[in-house]
């Protein structure tokens, strides 16, 4: 675990992280996908162990029935991503293209893996799983949707 720094591109929200893990995922879900551009690259970060400032910038939509979605209102910077009931409510996920310096990272997860568009894939090995395992992994049926 290590003390991480970020913001936003145009600097109106900042933050500090402690408790990040050398560890982060992708996530190839549409949702994502549409939010980030692509796979969204995100770490996951204690909400406890993250101080914002620039707090009067930061917007955030409930984008399904279980997490939020956080970005700068001046910029349009991708803030977070959070799950927002169940166990999983306790963590953030920081796209490590907002860490200031994102080296000493390991990729070790994707989830969504059966979503993700053939036109490019990451190389290397990780654990990859599909939908309905990571919706299980969330504690949530596909029909709770």
């Amino acid at each position: 675990m290590s003390e991480r720094t970020g913001g936003c591109m145009c600097g109106a929200v900042r933050f500090t992280a402690t408790d990040v893990p050398a560890t982060f995922g992708a996530c190839h879900c549409e949702m994502c996908r549409r939010w980030a551009g692509s796979a969204f690259l995100g770490v996951s970060v204690p909400v406890s162990s993250v101080t914002w400032q620039g707090e009067p910038h930061i917007r955030t939509l409930q984008s399904s029935d279980w997490a939020e979605r956080a970005w700068c209102q001046r910029c349009g910077t991708g803030l977070y991503y959070h799950v927002t009931d169940g166990p999983h409510a306790a963590n953030y996920e920081i796209p490590i293209g907002i860490l200031d310096d994102a080296s000493g990272l390991d990729f070790t997860s994707e989830i969504f893996i059966d979503h993700k568009p053939a036109a490019y894939t990451f190389a290397g090995d990780r654990t990859r799983l599909t939908r309905a395992e990571t919706l299980a992994r969330f504690g949530i049926s596909e029909e709770g949707e």
